[in-house]
């Protein structure tokens, strides 16, 4: 159904032949003869009215009276008067009183159905309008990005210069380094922030299903389309759209893809009529592109493309001092949700946490704080609760995962570990390292070691 509509009038003749004609529009129509009768049911119905036409004359409560009633108890239903007396005051009047139009009687069908017709297309882009806001605050007060070290602060800064701009963003880094997050907020602060903001992951949909999700399909495109279905890129027309893993795109979608950021057009899938859309695409990936079209896996034209402000968002392990903001950040978001006051982190659960590699990034430091939270026995997150032991390896064991550390640090952090291990009982971390009590002594001196 296109929408529902209340007729209020105490003929029944005009009843009838107005709900004939909208009923045979596609409208939902129910009719009153009565304002006392229709103040009920407005009262008692479950879904409403999206419309309500209403009389002005009427023996029981004047249609000036029953507006007032109206707007009291339902400020936001539009309304259309309706007379046969029609006057300039009696229209004034109307509109004063919060009416949204007004016909006087007799009125062609053509005046009627265009009368409803924009009555409603603006009714729904009213609410479309305020879900957008509401889902933008949302996303604002829930989703923000956290940080304090130079490296994403350089990284952020960029961000914000090319938000200004309408070119494509391409941004590279590891999971769960805040790629979407880094999106929106280039989103948020662009010209296009009224508009939506569209993720899409490229890696969880099949080949067939991707490209009904983003170009969308044709009614009987294929069995159990009963019907066109808008894909992404017209949901998205005005704002962007976010492809995560785009490194994933089949060839066949990417030739696709390429043609929309050419030509700003597509096709529907079982469409032959190409259609024009305006928007911005933001892409990510946490694979080496550049690699990845060296060996024919992925289109260089569409790299290019796609590539035009690169924003290159670096791991946790390289930023340790993002990890006591982060960690506040998500214990205020958790207290939040369940009402109660925030934990806080013992030291050394916060100093265990900052000597950690952090594999699953800033996605695994939440999940990590959520952990302690639940585990926790009082109002402090200690170390035993963390799912990573102080004695497990905290360093890239292999030149693949990170930077190279030099021997002095390296020795550093196993004379650290061990002291911890042993609560600082530096007999047994000699015995445990298999060296002397002195020189344990000269190695916390050295390295300017204390609890």
């Amino acid at each position: 159904m296109k929408g529902r509509i209340f007729i209020c009038d105490d003929e029944e003749e005009i009843r009838r032949y107005l709900a004939k004609l909208l009923k045979a529009q596609g409208y939902e129509v129910e009719t009153f003869g009565g304002p006392l009768e229709l103040l009920q049911a407005l009262k008692e119905s479950e879904g409403g009215a999206d419309l309500l036409l209403l009389d002005v004359r009427m023996p029981e409560l004047d249609g000036m009276e029953a507006l007032r009633r109206i707007r009291e108890a339902h400020p936001t239903l539009p309304v259309i008067m309706m007379t046969g007396h029609g006057t300039i005051d009696s229209a004034v009047e109307a509109m004063k009183l919060g009416a949204w139009d007004y016909l006087a009687k007799p009125f062609p069908q053509e005046k009627l159905y265009l009368l409803v017709e924009n009555c409603l297309e603006r009714e729904r882009l009213v609410q479309e309008n305020k879900a957008l806001r509401k889902e933008l605050r949302e996303r604002t007060a829930s989703e923000t990005l956290v940080f304090q070290s130079a490296g994403f602060a350089h990284v952020f800064d960029l961000a914000m210069r090319v938000a200004d701009s309408d070119s494509n963003v391409l941004i590279l880094g590891e999971s769960g380094t805040g790629k979407e997050l880094m999106a929106a907020a280039v989103h948020d602060h662009s010209p296009r922030a009224a508009g939506r903001f569209l993720p899409v992951n490229c890696a969880a949909f099949s080949e067939t299903l991707l490209e009904s999700q983003l170009f969308g399909h044709v009614k009987g495109a294929f069995t159990g389309a009963v019907k066109n279905h808008p894909g992404l890129l017209e949901e998205a027309v005005g704002g962007t759209l976010f492809l995560d893993e785009v490194g994933d795109l089949s060839p066949g979608l990417q030739a696709k893809l390429l043609r929309v950021l050419q030509f700003g057009e597509f096709m529907p899938v079982g469409s032959n009529r190409p259609r024009r859309v305006d928007v911005r695409f933001i892409a990510a990936t946490n694979k080496d592109l550049e690699s990845e079209v060296r060996q024919g896996r992925f289109r260089e034209d569409l790299f290019y493309r796609l590539n035009v402000i690169a924003l290159n968002l670096p791991p946790l392990r390289e930023r340790p001092e993002d990890i006591p903001l982060l960690a506040s950040h998500f214990l205020a978001r958790i207290a939040r949700k369940s009402r109660r006051p925030a934990k806080a982190l013992s030291a050394e659960a916060l100093t265990l946490m900052r000597e950690y590699h952090w594999p699953g990034n800033v996605r695994e430091l939440e999940n990590v704080i959520e952990r302690g939270t639940i585990l926790a026995r009082g109002e402090m997150i200690t170390a035993d609760v963390l799912p990573f032991r102080v004695d497990c390896p905290s360093i890239p064991q292999t030149d693949e995962q990170g930077p190279l550390l030099t021997l002095q640090e390296l020795e550093r952090r196993q004379v650290l570990r061990a002291l911890r291990q042993t609560d600082w009982n530096k007999t047994r971390t000699a015995e445990l390292l298999g060296v002397t009590r002195k020189t344990i002594d000269r190695k916390v001196k050295e390295f300017n070691l204390t609890p």
